[in-house]
């Protein structure tokens, strides 16, 4: 049985914690705390710890989809960006948006603000966070002020 750690930084929110994912003959099987982390020191929340989980998952995709005649169906990476290419030439920069996510790191949050405004010049770009947290943030506010 072949067993390593590798180092790798969590992919959940943009803190930039560290931590060890346990591989097992050639497949991740778990995690484990990387102790020299500047960030975590070694300790690691519950999303980081079960962070592996999707890496194995039957439900994972690992080629492209295209819709052709309604139907999803497998193409090659080629086909994929060949067709991105193409819509995205069709399209005005109003009718384009960007949603970001809380489970990337503020650079690349800020590498997407720039190709949204810069690249695709759309002023649509939004955060996951301002939607999904927005309950929670109204209950800690009325419990304890803003």
């Amino acid at each position: 049985m072949e067993f390593k750690y590798v180092q790798t930084t969590c992919p959940y929110c943009g803190t930039g914690c560290s931590f060890n994912l346990v591989v097992r003959d050639g497949k991740v099987a778990g995690t484990a705390p990387y102790q020299r982390s500047p960030v975590n020191e070694g300790k690691v929340c519950p999303k980081g710890t079960y962070a592996h989980e999707f890496v194995n998952s039957p439900d994972r995709l690992t080629k492209p989809l295209i819709k052709k005649d309604g139907q999803f169906v497998e193409a090659t990476w080629d086909e994929a960006y060949d067709l991105i290419a193409q819509k995205f030439k069709s399209y005005k920069p109003d009718e384009l948006a960007c949603l970001s996510s809380a489970r990337t790191s503020n650079e690349d949050n800020y590498a997407l603000m720039k190709f949204a405004r810069g690249a695709l010049k759309t002023r649509h770009i939004d955060h996951c966070a301002r939607l999904c947290h927005a309950s929670t943030v109204a209950g800690l506010a009325a419990s304890f002020g803003s």
